[in-house]
């Protein structure tokens, strides 16, 4: 029976205010987004969308209750029980909720018109938290529903890949790739070119990552634009650092009480930061944070404002008072302890965020206190990881579709650590990839001693940590094993494809300490 609506406004009138919000939510503004959809739904109190909608918002703004208290009340004025359930799991996920997002899951899956889609999201929660027999289970039961469901066998071949059963994968691989839709094949491609590259055989891995990509190449070119804009930015930015500037805003840290302890964890984007955040984040006086959006969305887009277009950033930085400082602070704190779900009490708090080594500029005008480890690995093996990284289309990821444009955008962001290494006042250290898993108590003794954290002899046993709890990167099934240097000069697997790059990827390699 269809719910009735009772709508207290016209539609031109809730499509303005519906449009109002979503222009908000590009800028990252949740806090006046959350107010005008909160005004929409009080004038349109039986409408889904906007329920939904509003819980995303709020799952942003890290207030979890209310977020599931707006899913809870979308799905009960819905007359499409199950496709409401699972869209409130789904945006769970998209603000990093998993837990939450797993009840939804499972209430969808009891529903009678449940789809093999229902079982295969839930599989995947379950795959991500490293039980995989459960994983296994339902992705057994979607295809008790649907024999030919390719996204199906793709997972069913994804557990394989992980319980070492490569010719399985394989076969299994093969069998739906002439099937599979275009959403599904370009992850049946990547995944096969994983198998492949297991398995030794690295040209035919090469060819399947092609096909994989040539899929996802024709939505690309709004990203790659959007991409080139941010990196015209950066240059702008990079030519305006000086180390009297920096010099200065450490010294503000002062007038910015009290202090935090607080590292960032950066670096490039496949370059070993998992691996160490999980090592650290095993020591009981450290609690990390992995790839959140809090210091993005809390604290340096609160401190911008709404600035006309193409002000220069370190000018809005540079003209930042202390009262505006203290607010982007109590709002990255407020919002790190809403998302970790307890205090902070006298931890360390490590952000854990490679994406995030191109604000180190803002982070150091905002938390000048902040410690900073940045992680090398070799440039080619970071370049062909990410390359190789089965990645949904979006603004960095579009650059991946080519080596050509993977060494790019190394290079442009590695470029901005290069020049701040040297101006910088706060303390900061570079840990090798390669030196971590050569020798991992020294590495993590040095680290500890860098953070002023005792030695604890538990981080060596960083794995057993990682299996007990949920990663967020795509390396979430490695980092739960023991280390291993296979990864180490992976690069010349594939030396004849990188050969027309290296050229350009040498003078980091040189920097960093790697042999040209």
């Amino acid at each position: 029976m269809k719910v009735k609506r009772q709508r207290l406004v016209s539609e031109g009138a809730l499509s303005r205010m519906m449009q109002s919000a979503a222009d908000l939510w590009k800028r990252c503004d949740f806090q006046q987004c959350a107010e005008i959809m909160e005004r929409a739904r009080r004038l349109d109190p039986a409408n889904v969308g906007i329920l939904l909608d509003l819980g995303s918002v709020y799952g942003k703004l890290h207030n979890y209750p209310a977020a599931e208290e707006c899913f809870e009340k979308a799905i009960g004025l819905t007359s499409k029980k199950t496709e409401t359930i699972t869209t409130a799991g789904l945006r769970c996920l998209d603000f990093n909720k998993h837990e939450m997002a797993e009840r939804f899951l499972q209430r969808a899956i009891t529903q009678m018109d449940a789809t093999p889609e229902n079982f295969i999201k839930l599989a995947e929660t379950y795959e991500r938290r490293h039980r995989l027999d459960e994983a296994a289970q339902y992705i057994d039961r979607a295809l008790l529903l649907d024999s030919a469901s390719a996204a199906a066998m793709l997972a069913r071949a994804r557990l394989y890949r992980q319980t070492g059963r490569l010719n399985d994968a394989e076969s299994l691989l093969r069998s739906v790739l002439t099937t599979s839709p275009r959403g599904v094949r370009y992850r049946v491609w990547y995944e096969l070119a994983g198998v492949l590259d297991r398995q030794g055989r690295y040209d035919e891995a090469m060819a399947a990552f092609i096909e994989a990509k040539a899929l996802l190449q024709p939505d690309a070119a709004r990203d790659a634009a959007d991409l080139q804009v941010v990196r015209e930015r950066l240059k702008f930015m990079q030519a305006g650092l000086s180390g009297e500037m920096l010099e200065r805003w450490f010294d503000f840290g002062e007038q910015l009480q009290p202090t935090h302890r607080l590292a960032l964890l950066g670096g490039h984007p496949r370059s070993g930061t998992t691996l160490l955040e999980q090592v650290l984040d095993s020591h009981p006086d450290i609690i990390s944070a992995e790839e959140t959006e809090i210091f993005h969305n809390a604290a340096y887009t609160s401190l911008l404002g709404n600035p006309p277009e193409n002000t220069p950033i370190l000018s809005i930085l540079e003209s930042a008072g202390a009262d505006a400082l203290q607010q982007s602070r109590k709002n990255y704190f407020r919002s790190m302890e809403l998302f970790l779900g307890n205090s902070l009490g006298d931890r360390l708090l490590l952000d854990k965020n490679p994406s995030l080594t191109f604000l180190i500029p803002a982070m150091v005008r905002i938390f000048p206190e902040m410690k900073m480890i940045v992680m090398l690995r070799d440039p080619r093996d970071v370049c062909l990881s990410c390359f190789m990284q089965p990645l949904a289309l979006g603004q960095v990821s579009s650059a991946y579709l080519t080596l050509a444009g993977t060494v790019e955008e190394y290079i442009s962001l590695m470029s901005i650590w290069r020049t701040l290494a040297p101006l910088l006042k706060n303390p900061h250290i570079e840990v090798r990839y390669e030196d971590l898993v050569n020798d991992l108590e020294s590495e993590a003794r040095r680290t500890l001693e860098f953070l002023e954290v005792p030695w604890n002899a538990g981080v060596l046993r960083f794995d057993e940590h990682a299996r007990n709890k949920l990663v967020r990167s795509p390396t979430y099934s490695d980092v739960a094993k023991p280390v291993f240097k296979t990864a180490v000069a992976r690069w010349r697997n594939y030396q004849k494809y990188l050969q027309p790059y290296l050229e350009k990827l040498a003078p980091f390699a040189k920097a960093f300490g790697y042999e040209v």
